[in-house]
């Protein structure tokens, strides 16, 4: 007998609140982990996870959750679902190396008639290519002894309205019968389960996602920086073409993408494309264009600063926010950091303002932090607002910037407000 309904590998921003919906749902569900620490802290109670605070750990726990180091656990377990990393190496090659450590894990504790989930995003053709031989090098055949499927995270952190439980989950199975085990699987704590017919239509569906918004967001932040040299206002012009309640959906231009998907998935489309033969070209412009943004704000910040006869070399800048998002902790692909790094290289005397973020370090220079606001915004030659954090005053940051540079268009313009 199973001593577990579910075994969730990687115990992230994907991996918990997978671990949570299931575990409210009554099932049984251990967490597998690596990192001791975190286990540690998960069975003390204490979440690093913005979408989980420490009382909904603490309600897992007492309803059966637990952490843990030993990997018998998943021999124990109906279903494995896999929620690794998949990150860009140096050379911004797919790293599926968590991904095929996982599946070894998995393959060493496989039992007949368990269900194993890949989660972690990747290219078309990696959980039947690289999950499905080292799950069978077990001696178990997949859709024969076990199922395995894939079923692509659509986690959203910070999101107050959608959350695990009620966006739709895509599923794809290795055969039909692998598909129906996990749709049912999933549909026990998921209100909308979508089934496509195989795993690779749900690995590109993934893709397919954040490499439209990749395109998008690099279609504003290119005509933001030639509208600045038009004298158009871009945000203006933005929302106006909202207003068409068909044919058009609103991105916003910014300082850079970050997160983990926008700045890492399509790369993984892009790598497999270019396998195929060709580039796709439209990834690798988009990816061109983002990843300009963090300098083409710098240049902005110089801008402002030659308009008062001053250098950025000596100059007090303060970042207003550092992390990916709003309202979260998660500083993973921060545009920030880029920004922040070439602003040090001029000679910029750098501060920070983030509730979120506690200490931060760039390029293991650690850039100090100042909790008042309206101290900090005083005392900086320019206010360059990164993150429109809601805690944050935007009123202190307009009455009171000596120069300030909006990347959010949250501000009002003015003669020493000017947004991106």
């Amino acid at each position: 007998m199973t001593a577990y309904d579910l075994a969730v590998i990687g115990l992230g921003y994907v991996g918990m609140p997978l671990a949570k919906e299931a575990t409210a749902a009554g099932l049984r569900v251990v967490g597998f982990e690596v990192d001791p620490q975190k286990v540690e802290a998960l069975n003390a109670g204490h979440s690093y996870i913005d979408d989980l605070t420490d009382a909904d750990l603490e309600h897992m726990l007492v309803s059966g959750f637990s952490a843990t180091l030993d990997e018998s656990v998943l021999a124990k377990s109906r279903t494995i679902i896999i929620c690794v990393p998949t990150p860009l190496d140096e050379d911004h090659r797919p790293d599926l190396s968590a991904v095929e450590g996982a599946t070894n894990v998995v393959a060493r504790n496989l039992s007949a008639g368990s269900l194993v989930v890949l989660e972690s995003t990747t290219w078309p053709g990696t959980t039947d290519e690289i999950a499905r031989p080292i799950l069978e090098a077990s001696g178990l055949v997949a859709g024969v002894d076990f199922h395995l499927a894939f079923s692509p995270e659509r986690i959203d952190p910070g999101n107050p309205k959608y959350g695990l439980r009620n966006t739709p989950k895509v599923v794809g199975g290795y055969t039909p019968a692998c598909k129906d085990r996990a749709v049912g699987f999933y549909s026990q704590f998921i209100e909308q389960v979508v089934p496509v017919s195989g795993t690779r239509e749900a690995e590109m569906a993934k893709l397919l996602e954040n490499t439209y918004r990749h395109v998008n967001i690099a279609l504003v932040n290119e005509m933001a920086i030639f509208c600045d040299e038009l004298g158009v206002d871009l945000w203006e012009s933005i929302e106006a073409a909202a207003t068409k309640p068909f044919g058009f959906q609103k991105f916003l231009p910014g300082p850079g993408v970050g997160g983990h998907c926008i700045p890492v998935d399509p790369s993984y489309l892009s790598y497999r494309v270019r396998k195929l033969g060709y580039p796709f070209r439209f990834v690798e412009l988009a990816q061109e264009i983002n990843e300009r943004m963090p300098s083409y704000v710098v240049a902005r910040v110089q801008r402002l600063l030659n308009r008062q006869k001053k250098a950025v070399n000596g100059s007090k800048v303060v970042l207003l926010g550092v992390t990916y998002k709003p309202d979260i902790a998660d500083e993973r692909e921060t545009p920030a950091v880029p920004v922040a790094r070439v602003l040090l290289e001029l000679g910029a005397e750098l501060v920070f303002v983030d509730p979120y973020v506690k200490e931060w370090r760039v390029d293991g220079t650690s850039v100090p932090r100042e909790e008042d606001l309206a101290r900090a915004v005083a005392d900086a030659d320019v206010t360059l607002l990164l993150q429109q954090h809601a805690a944050f005053d935007l009123s202190i940051v307009e009455d009171h910037g000596r120069l300030v540079l909006d990347t959010r268009g949250v501000l009002a313009e003015g003669e020493r407000v000017e947004r991106l």
